[in-house]
């Protein structure tokens, strides 16, 4: 595609750009703080991408090693056809698969990139009650090894769902992710952990992080064992996210889901829990 020039002043791109991230953040009913937060770390690694306009729109793209792959993203889009350059760009600078977040809309030209994961959140109740028939306990530290191990397996299991990773390429962004969030293990200050019980017996489980972004307690898990599922605990476990939520002084609970996971992007649709960002990604 001809027309199309890399820029040295990122100036007004820049701020253009971060309007529309932060007023897709707003749209999704986060509050100012929050959304600035969000910004933040959407534009974590900004005066590294390369920045492109044909005169009428922008193109934002970079490059980044992801478990020793060379992985291309594209920040921006808002130059009509401007994703073939896009892609072209990424290509000769090594990438092999393409990746695009989409913030507070609709796919639009990524239509046809896979889902790989969502980022939801909703504000909680402001007193949220437990569902009847159901009670909620802390994780005892000797039932913590147990938990863990299915976490993880669970967790390898819907990274390779999703389709962006090779079985080897999860389990080592497993060990790398948990060893971030809980490096002190049961102990990690902020963290609770929670096992859900009802009928005398323990039907899930819940993790979250009190204080994540201002405001948020995200819900890292939120677990129905699959011999309990059908019975209207998805639902539940929800209510109890939320609970746990007021429980750790935040206001909104935020999660991800992983593309691939189609009953639970409906259930998280269908309680109210807002798209903050989409992510995409094609093999080139």
């Amino acid at each position: 595609m001809s027309g199309i020039e890399i820029v040295a002043d990122r100036d007004e791109w820049r701020a253009g750009f971060e309007g529309r991230v932060l007023a897709g953040y707003r749209a999704a009913g986060c509050s100012e703080p929050l959304a600035r937060a969000l910004w933040e770390r959407a534009a974590k690694g900004i005066d590294d991408w390369t920045v492109a306009t044909d005169g009428t729109g922008w193109i934002a793209v970079g490059v980044m090693g992801d478990n020793g792959a060379t992985v291309g993203r594209i920040h921006d889009l808002t130059v009509p056809d401007g994703r073939a350059w896009a892609e072209r760009w990424c290509a000769e600078h090594g990438a092999r698969q393409v990746e695009v977040r989409i913030t507070g809309g609709a796919a639009g030209v990524f239509a046809d990139y896979p889902v790989r994961g969502q980022n939801r959140m909703r504000v909680a109740v402001e007193q949220p009650e437990l569902p009847p028939g159901l009670t909620v306990r802390r994780l005892t530290e000797e039932e913590y090894p147990g938990w863990y191990a299915g976490e993880e397996a669970g967790y390898i299991a819907d990274i390779v769902r999703a389709g962006a990773c090779t079985p080897e390429q999860a389990k080592e962004k497993s060990d790398q992710d948990f060893a971030r969030h809980l490096p002190q293990g049961f102990h990690t200050p902020g963290h609770a952990f929670y096992a859900m019980e009802a009928e005398g017996q323990v039907i899930g489980t819940g993790w979250v992080n009190h204080g994540f972004l201002p405001g948020v307690t995200f819900g890292f898990s939120l677990e129905v064992y699959e011999e309990h599922r059908g019975k209207g605990y998805g639902r539940a476990a929800m209510a109890v996210g939320e609970w746990a939520t007021r429980q750790g002084g935040d206001e909104a609970m935020m999660f991800n889901v992983f593309g691939g996971n189609e009953v639970a992007m409906s259930l998280y649709e269908s309680t109210g829990f807002a798209v903050l960002d989409e992510y995409r990604s094609i093999e080139l």
